[in-house]
């Protein structure tokens, strides 16, 4: 069974204008002291928000990560050891015992908010 996720009961942090993402490239931010990975898709415009900490080398660099996709998985690759992460679940695809925190992110009033989860 999924469990259904009250958004109505988050708290939302506003981080930056819709159009401060630019479409297929990560951007930074921080979060109640976390470093969270954001990215626009196209030509969707989906959002997502995951950690930035990459768990191969320790660094802070998913933002700067590739992304692209891997048959319908949309996913960001590690600048560093370049491990692929499912942008919507965070799994890694290269060792799926290993995954980066997701957080929900939305776009409101042409602003990007996030809710950690």
């Amino acid at each position: 069974m999924t469990a259904i996720l009250d958004t109505a009961t988050l708290t939302w942090q506003d981080v930056c204008a819709y159009d401060d993402l630019v479409p297929d490239r990560g951007a930074c931010a921080l979060v109640e002291g976390q470093q969270i990975a954001l990215f626009r898709l196209s030509p969707t415009d989906d959002l997502f928000a995951l950690s930035n900490h990459d768990p191969f080398s320790g660094a802070n660099v998913i933002s700067r990560g590739i992304v692209g996709s891997k048959g319908d998985v949309v996913k960001v690759a590690s600048p560093m050891f370049k491990q692929s992460f499912d942008l919507r679940t965070g799994v890694c695809l290269d060792d799926p015992a290993v995954s980066l925190p997701v957080h929900m992110v939305r776009e409101r009033d042409g602003r990007v908010e996030v809710a950690l989860t």
